[in-house]
């Protein structure tokens, strides 16, 4: 319902990262399945997450199955590990520090094929196969042997964005290094600071240390979220955590947020 509600198909999801076995992160996954197989879905669909999550949809298959499509499942091990690669993304299993096994996910992209510029393709008669070396960052050589330099024939090349998402989990310093300069940060923050006992006794974080660890790993931008209800007004823990690290925003459920393409400086 809350896919339809913000205009997202599910049938074009398929990949599905889920950080640990806690209601509020994994109930919404069996309703979504169903109603994937009630639309007819054939193709497979990956699902990701702690060992066992496997166990969790054998009992769901066996009371709510069979699925008329594929389910393919894949879980971390222990240590940080690449969990999904394909010729565009990878994406980095990130262990946390909670009550039960979870993991975050770092998202980054790959390297793009430089961009030609047009008017050089012409003025330097580059043919097709040159082209395609100049994308993959090659100088060219003219018939009469000069060497030109590809910084004269390409674009700079697009910077590689990032994001990180770092659910349920203790506040751990640790996660500074393994999100280090990641374009957008999503890290929860359950609690305020002035309850930072109650957040240690749950392994959660507070505003405050979530920025702490986005000022640490210098992030471009800070978003948190999973406020307790204890708040009425969650306006608070952003203040709290813009203290701390001044590009933060609170999310709300819907938002959307872009990392935008920049290109980045020749050397």
């Amino acid at each position: 319902m809350r896919l339809k509600k913000f205009g997202l198909n599910p049938a074009r999801i398929h990949h599905i990262f889920i950080s640990h076995l806690h209601g509020d992160h994994v109930f919404g996954l069996f309703g979504l399945l169903s109603t994937l197989g009630m639309m007819g879905r054939k193709v497979p669909l990956h699902l990701y997450g702690p060992r066992a999550l496997s166990e969790l949809m054998d009992y769901y298959s066996r009371y709510f199955g069979p699925l008329p499509f594929e389910l393919i499942f894949a879980s971390p091990a222990e240590n940080e590990e690449f969990i999904y690669e394909n010729d565009r993304i990878s994406v980095t299993a990130i262990p946390l520090k909670h009550r039960t096994q979870a993991f975050g996910y770092l998202f980054r992209e790959k390297s793009k094929p430089l961009n030609v510029i047009k008017e050089q393709i012409e003025f330097f008669g580059l043919g097709l196969a040159d082209v395609v070396k100049a994308k993959r960052g090659e100088d060219f050589v003219t018939d009469s042997g000069e060497r030109i330099a590809n910084s004269r024939l390409t674009l700079p090349p697009y910077h590689k964005r990032s994001y990180a998402y770092i659910s349920d989990t203790a506040f751990d310093p640790g996660l500074s290094e393994k999100v280090r300069g990641v374009d957008l940060l999503f890290h929860e923050a359950t609690f305020a600071e002035k309850d930072k006992k109650l957040a240690a006794q749950t392994l959660h974080s507070t505003a405050a240390q979530a920025a702490t660890i986005a000022r640490n790993a210098g992030v471009q931008k800070l978003l948190i979220g999973h406020f307790s209800t204890r708040y009425k007004d969650p306006i608070r823990l952003e203040e709290e955590a813009r203290e701390v690290f001044s590009h933060t925003i609170g999310v709300n459920d819907g938002d959307v947020y872009s990392v935008p393409l920049r290109r980045q400086k020749r050397e």
